[in-house]
């Protein structure tokens, strides 16, 4: 199993050198006078020693051991309850609560950073503590002043843990129909009753009591969508004090059996006549689940960047040290009976794949998560606006593209070990098994792109792609005269003009056929995912350009990005041409099939 090391030099240059942390937390009135540099790193390195030595060993063994029901009872894997307690201790939890409700106040994009470590070390592990932060984010946004006051501190200390409970065995990602239905009582409560399915840590041995956000339906509630509240439904109830008091009428009745993530508890989940509290609103759930929604989709799209960058450190490693076959070109280690494989274009060709994606992927995960704080800690409402339209376009884009792409990347390190890389003792088949439920939950890849053709571009006429793409061609414009950027401006300028004609012309074959936009819409999200990393990748050249001209005495690093950066220009931005294409063909091939006609 590839042992994990904390990638802090890349981290640091995408956080400080690309996206200028420190002046990024400096016009944030909550951050300028408490977060520096050195904070910064100081939590990287304890957090990447916390991954190296304490997640990543038990990594594979909790894959192999899973986790066991018993009546209703879930224990997670040996090593996982004692991994959370120092979890705890090191204050992990509430770094990014803010003080007022028990917290350290610390951004949550630093929050960001530490999960991307975690998941690369142990994403089933990660899972449990990752979704108690989406808990804690609608209770501080949603929750009365008694509800913060009850539930906030032990979730804050990680004392307890969250979850989400939203999809029902008939409904998927189709909320609107879901069943589960909550009772008014006297006494201001409510009693849910109902059963929900895929609840991620939904139960476990590693916290005293489990605060479940439960979706649900008040009596005459309309239907669909407008017709759904959001619920607290803790595991045992809890007095007014916030003390845990009798086991309240919720119950694991199963646990999945998975492809993958199996030291995670993914759980079924019966609430009968279970007491909750409404959040909220009545009717108004799915608006307050959003805040946990959106939080968790970011969180998937950093399982993308840990998938690509977990299978790279292996294959990595592996391919410097196999020997087989010479170099076409010549022998390159002459001395031995083969050359090291990474002499090979094939696998060069895999291991830059999986690069581009991982250093890529991190710097747009770490941008979306800059736009979240300003959303969070603005000065205005103007910036705090402009970054919510920001992180609405990008964030499916994140989550669909990069957990596709960290699925490839996952797919190449089985394909660099060959026939070892099928061997569970390896770990390489483990990352394919664990990265690809990230392509499905918080919404498919097919649902992430349906959101960002059909809602979020032609849903704002166009409004919110045009800030990103003018956001782009003011960066190609202030770089123009730089001949050495000329290699990368020239195709993203190409492409940024391609995108607003492409929306345009998709746009008006959806007036005449509104299927259109299902057609075109994964195609297009590629097509987006593609070009925004260009975008990026453009701007980390540049940087690294800028540190060589000034003589850094980095230039191993430093060259790496600008080659790494060529590569994806040369071997990966084309592959927008085939999209491209493809929407050009339209509906009516997928189409022309009537349904009883598919046949085997």
């Amino acid at each position: 199993m590839p042992q994990y090391k904390a990638p802090l030099r890349d981290m640091q240059f995408v956080m400080h050198e690309l996206l200028n942390a420190e002046q990024h937390y400096a016009k944030l009135p909550a951050f300028q006078e408490n977060v520096s540099r050195e904070l910064v790193d100081q939590y990287l390195e304890a957090a990447a020693d916390f991954c190296e030595n304490e997640l990543s060993p038990i990594n594979q063994s909790g894959d192999s051991e899973g986790c066991t029901w018993n009546d209703g009872v879930v224990t997670t894997p040996t090593g996982f309850k004692e991994a959370y307690q120092k979890y705890i201790e090191l204050g992990f939890p509430s770094l990014a609560v803010p003080e007022a409700h028990g917290g350290q106040g610390l951004p949550g994009s630093l929050g960001t950073t530490i999960s991307e470590m975690v998941g690369t070390a142990n994403w089933s592990w990660g899972m449990y503590p990752g979704l108690s932060h989406g808990a804690i984010r609608t209770v501080e946004h949603h929750g009365s002043e008694e509800q913060k006051a009850v539930y906030l501190p032990k979730l804050v200390t990680g004392e307890w843990t969250g979850t989400m409970c939203l999809t029902e065995s008939h409904a998927g990602s189709d909320l609107g129909i879901i069943r589960s239905k909550a009772e008014p009582n006297a006494d201001g409560s409510y009693s849910i009753t109902g059963e929900k399915i895929f609840i991620s840590a939904g139960e476990h041995d590693m916290a005293e009591n489990i605060v479940h956000i439960v979706l649900a339906r008040l009596p005459g509630a309309p239907k669909g969508t407008k017709g759904i509240s959001l619920f607290i439904v803790p595991k045992f109830n809890v007095t007014a004090e916030g003390e845990v008091a009798d086991r309240n009428a919720v119950r694991c009745n199963s646990i999945e059996h998975k492809m993958g993530i199996h030291g995670n508890a993914t759980c079924v989940i019966n609430f009968d006549n279970a007491k909750g509290f409404l959040i909220g609103a009545e009717n108004r759930g799915l608006n307050c689940m959003f805040t946990f929604m959106n939080t968790a989709r970011i969180g998937t799209a950093v399982q993308g960047v840990a998938a690509s960058e977990g299978s790279f450190q292996g294959a990595l490693a592996y391919a410097k040290d196999r020997l087989a076959m010479r170099s076409l070109s010549g022998a390159k280690a002459p001395e031995k009976d083969a050359d090291p494989i990474i002499v090979h274009p094939a696998v060069r060709n895999m291991l830059l794949t999986q690069k581009s994606f991982a250093e890529g992927g991190r710097a747009l995960v770490y941008l979306l998560s800059q736009y979240a704080d300003i959303v969070e800690q603005g000065a205005t409402e103007e910036e705090r606006k402009a970054a919510d339209n920001m992180l609405s376009l990008l964030t499916p884009i994140a989550k669909a593209f990069l957990t596709e792409t960290g699925s490839e990347a996952a797919k190449h390190g089985v394909q660099v070990f060959g026939g070892h890389g099928f061997i569970s003792e390896y770990g390489m088949e483990q990352i394919v098994r664990d990265t690809r439920i990230a392509c499905i939950y918080e919404g498919t890849t097919e649902i992430q792109a349906l959101d960002l053709l059909g809602r979020k571009v032609l849903g704002t006429q166009g409004a919110m792609l045009k800030d990103f793409t003018k956001m782009i061609h003011k960066f190609a414009e202030a770089n123009k005269d730089n001949a050495a950027m000329t290699e990368f401006l020239e195709p993203l300028t190409a492409l940024n003009k391609e995108w607003g004609d492409l929306t345009m012309q998709i746009g008006m074959r959806a007036m005449q056929n509104p299927d259109e936009v299902g057609a075109a819409a994964v195609d297009y999200m590629y097509f987006s995912g593609y070009v925004t990393l260009a975008y990026l990748w453009a701007r980390m050249a540049l940087v690294a350009q800028e540190a060589l001209a000034a003589g850094s005495s980095e230039v191993d690093f430093y060259n790496a990005k600008v080659i790494t950066a060529r590569f994806y220009f040369k071997k990966i931005l084309p592959r927008v041409r085939s999209h491209v294409d493809v929407i050009a063909s339209g509906v009516d091939t997928l189409l022309a099939l009537d349904a009883e006609h598919f046949a085997f």
